[in-house]
């Protein structure tokens, strides 16, 4: 349990910020990118929330997701340390990764096979869940960067965000199937 009695030091913070470990970085590091695109991340699911309605298989998919991301934003705030004990923080489990694939495939399994490229819309959630997507996808490239660097970054967290930007496309074709027709790109359309 986290307890937040205070939210502003009145001192400033001269663009630094603490990791989780109390080390003190630029807010523009790798690693701060990496976990602020997690929190964009989960943010724009909890918007896409608002408009699943009563399709109770999703909100409950989506609920899940937006602790797991708090999670993973812890994940990626802690630097690994030599010498870490498993379990001693908190990671991002391969079984997290297998259980999004398992959506993913029963999500999958009750749609039309996809004929097109699909564009962002269709129906609020449907959209809101693309926007979530494409937050994910920018999350991704950011941790990928920051493991690029020379940084240390947790082979599970990598997948899970891969396979949440995939989990987030089967649900927004899911919020499209339940309530308004899928989009689909027309090419060269406008020519």
């Amino acid at each position: 349990m986290v307890t937040l009695n205070r939210i502003y030091t009145r001192a400033g913070d001269a663009g630094r910020t603490r990791l989780a470990t109390g080390e003190l970085v630029s807010k523009t590091s790798l690693r701060v990118e990496a976990y602020g695109a997690v929190d964009e991340t989960n943010a724009a699911v909890g918007l896409a929330r608002l408009h699943t309605g009563p399709d109770g298989v999703l909100d409950a998919m989506l609920a899940r997701v937006q602790n797991e991301l708090f999670d993973l934003g812890a994940d990626l705030a802690t630097p690994e340390r030599p010498g870490e004990a498993a379990g001693s923080v908190l990671r991002i489990l391969d079984g997290q990764v297998e259980r999004l694939e398992r959506e993913i495939d029963e999500l999958n399994g009750a749609l039309p096979p996809l004929a097109s490229f699909v564009l962002p819309g269709g129906t609020p959630a449907a959209a809101g869940l693309h926007l979530a997507r494409t937050i994910c996808r920018r999350a991704e490239r950011q941790a990928v960067a920051l493991q690029e660097s020379g940084e240390a970054v947790s082979p599970a967290a990598l997948k899970y965000l891969n396979r949440l930007s995939d989990l987030l496309f089967v649900a927004a074709r899911w919020a499209n199937d339940r309530g308004a027709a899928e989009v689909f790109w027309q090419s060269g359309a406008t020519r």
